[in-house]
């Protein structure tokens, strides 16, 4: 045994750990794949807090804290987002630090849920040992519908029990057992049903609930729609979430309460419904507590940095810890190091759940198509589609030439106009935004020689000495994020003092002193392809799609595309009293403690008092590294700006979740605007 998980046994006790306990929670739930959320939660909560550990975790944190570039401005942010972010993540270490705890697992929550408080998808703390460990689950995902009157309700989604039934198979017995009386055995007729009260509450009580604390972006709005279903294009196919109020990252909700009224009944349905937990996908398995916290709780291989200039490391083949958690498409280790990424977070890996056939777009995708960018040309042969799941795929060179072949095709076959569905895109590599919005709006000086927005990196003490220990040659074969030759100034050319380049600018937030880099500029052109000569498609007939979880790069494309080039925005989804956002968490580069940390130990600096030392535990901490300056005020961080989408569109039975649908009645109704339409003020 090693480090911390020693300690930890230690102090679960003797007689747990030498098997005298009548009781282990753990092996009572060991190696089932299904269990009922309690018994998740007392073989999670069986760990004791052990004092080492949690220092450990807290000075990794806060030390990694020190390159988050948002810190100071997430105490507060400024107006639309000032009611929504609004927390002093180092006050909260302090805290948390001073705290007593029950469990490790009530420890692992607090420190959860004050990161997920700042509404950031790149900042946050996550543990292999907790989340996701057990998904939580309930067989009726929710969807916000619009009447035939114009009214909005909260339905269980019409496709409900045919999603359940598929990804459940014959588990899904157990909730047809769990209705009460009548309702016994008849799950698949509470699908299209309207939801009256959750919890004896209006079911928005419980949206808005979820809401304050789902984190990943800013905008309350958004947070709202994570809480019903929707649809994804995935790198294998098309996939289904479940939302947030069906399928939870912690098994926390033992049943939920609901009041409903059935398609074609005349009466009001009153019962109580299980949630239950399945074994996670990344989780290990484990016979009693002893094996569960080797097996998923102590930090392995991949949670910490490496020196890449020591004569013992080899290229590590496997993608990072924190490749888990990012919602992305799965990448190439080698071309995650190679290519800048912007991306979130969640405790809830990216979903496999398949979309109903029926839901799936049927003509045929061209052959152009690639992972998670599919093209299709609807039926008025004027209008093309680009469903892009991810900014990331397998491949980073195919996926960028397929874009512009796919796009050049739907050209030749007569698109005049293109659609470009980014829901539940949450983001991937840089250069890809900045080649897409290139490629399709053409050389201007909107795209060249800038695609994308300048950047500045928080230059703290300890990242003041890494750049300088790279400047003084500490980086011979330029690996290093913190080498200037990875970068160029505000002018868009390389830095003419490498060794002055990391000269820090001071700025007072929120009255806070903090420091800056320069100001950064572009960092993709000249691409890895050739771009056309003209433009693909005007501005004017371009419109981009999402639920308003389009984050990350996916953002930095969407804003530049909607602000620089009057690229039209739709949200689906969303209530209609509350102004909707087309994305969220901008950043500039996102990133996380195993890459700061091998930064550190590359340069030699990790014995200095102001590095982190290595997790002893399992766990992930994502940080914006970068952040982006704004289009519309250009001298602060595009993050805190407004973002309001030019339409909602509000989905109705008819097609809920359906792509082709709703492209098409996107197209009619903004191919020109049309007064059915509804337009935010």
């Amino acid at each position: 045994m090693k480090g911390g998980h020693f300690f930890w046994l230690l102090s679960l006790g003797p007689t747990l750990v030498f098997g005298s306990l009548p009781i282990d929670p753990c092996a009572a739930i060991a190696g089932k794949r299904w269990v009922l959320p309690r018994e998740a939660r007392a073989c999670m909560s069986a760990i004791p807090v052990n004092a080492s550990i949690k220092a450990n975790i807290i000075e990794v944190i806060n030390k990694t804290l020190g390159f988050h570039t948002s810190v100071n401005y997430q105490i507060q942010a400024p107006p639309p987002y000032d009611r929504d972010v609004h927390e002093n993540l180092n006050a909260d270490l302090a805290r948390i630090s001073h705290k007593s705890y029950e469990s490790d697992f009530d420890l692992h929550l607090d420190l959860y849920r004050s990161f997920k408080r700042v509404n950031d998808g790149h900042c946050g703390v996550y543990n292999y040992c907790y989340d996701s460990l057990y998904v939580t689950y309930l067989p009726i995902p929710l969807a916000l519908l619009t009447d035939s009157d114009g009214t909005q309700s909260v339905y269980i989604a019409p496709e409900a029990f045919k999603v359940a039934s598929v990804e459940f198979g014959e588990d899904i017995q157990f909730w047809e057992d769990a209705l009460p009386g009548e309702l016994t055995g008849k799950l698949s007729s509470l699908s299209g049903a309207k939801v009256l009260l959750v919890n004896e509450e209006d079911p928005f009580v419980a949206v808005n609930a979820n809401a304050l604390v789902a984190g990943g972006y800013q905008s309350f709005a958004t947070r709202q729609n994570s809480f019903f279903a929707s649809y994804h294009r995935g790198p294998k196919g098309w996939e289904y979430a479940m939302g947030n109020f069906a399928q939870q990252v912690h098994p926390l909700v033992d049943s939920v309460s609901l009041t409903i009224k059935r398609i074609n009944s005349s009466t009001v349905d009153r019962f109580s419904l299980p949630y239950r937990s399945r074994f996670g996908s990344a989780s290990k398995n484990f016979t009693d507590l002893p094996s569960y916290l080797e097996n998923n709780c102590r930090a392995t291989k991949r949670t910490n940095g490496h020196n890449l200039y020591s004569a013992d490391f080899s290229a590590l083949e496997e993608a990072e810890s924190i490749s888990y958690f990012q919602q992305q498409a799965p990448v190439n280790p080698r071309e995650a190091r190679q290519h800048a990424m912007n991306v979130i977070l969640d405790g809830m890996p990216m979903s496999d759940i398949e979309l109903p056939e029926e839901l799936q777009p049927t003509m045929p995708a061209l052959n152009e198509s690639y992972s998670v960018a599919q093209f299709y040309l609807l039926e008025d042969n004027i209008t093309g589609v680009l469903a892009l799941g991810s900014f990331s795929a397998e491949n980073f060179t195919i996926f960028g030439q397929s874009l512009l072949n796919g796009l050049q095709e739907l050209k030749a076959r007569g698109a005049t106009r293109l659609v470009v569905d980014v829901t539940n895109n949450g983001g991937g590599y840089i250069c890809i935004a900045h080649w897409l919005h290139r490629i399709i709006i053409g050389p201007k000086y909107t795209t060249e020689p800038q695609a994308g927005l300048d950047t500045t990196i928080r230059a703290g003490p300890l990242a003041r000495m890494i750049a300088k220990k790279v400047s003084e040659g500490g980086d011979p074969d330029e690996l290093l994020y913190y080498n200037p030759i990875q970068w160029t100034n505000a002018s868009h050319l390389p830095f003419s003092e490498p060794t002055k380049w990391f000269t820090p600018t001071v700025k007072i937030i929120n009255g806070h002193m903090d420091a800056f880099s320069p100001r950064l500029g572009q960092e993709c052109q000249p691409f890895s392809w050739d771009p056309p000569e003209k433009a693909l498609f005007d501005p004017k007939d371009v419109v981009i799609v999402s639920n308003g979880k389009c984050a990350s790069s996916c953002s930095l494309f969407s804003i530049t595309m909607s602000k620089r080039d009057g690229v039209k925005t739709v949200v689906i989804g969303g209530k209609k009293d509350v102004p909707q956002q087309y994305c969220g968490t901008v950043g500039g580069q996102s990133t996380g403690f195993s890459t700061i940390d091998t930064e550190i130990k590359s340069t030699g600096l990790k014995d200095h008092e102001l590095a982190p030392p290595d997790f002893l535990t399992n766990s992930v901490q994502g940080i914006t590294w970068r952040l982006g300056f704004g289009i519309d005020d250009q001298n602060e961080p595009e993050e805190w700006q407004d973002h309001p989408a030019d339409f909602n569109f509000e989905p109705t039975f008819d097609n809920i979740n359906n792509p082709t649908a709703i492209w098409t009645e996107v197209s009619r109704k903004i191919f020109p605007s049309s007064p059915f339409f509804q337009v935010q003020a």
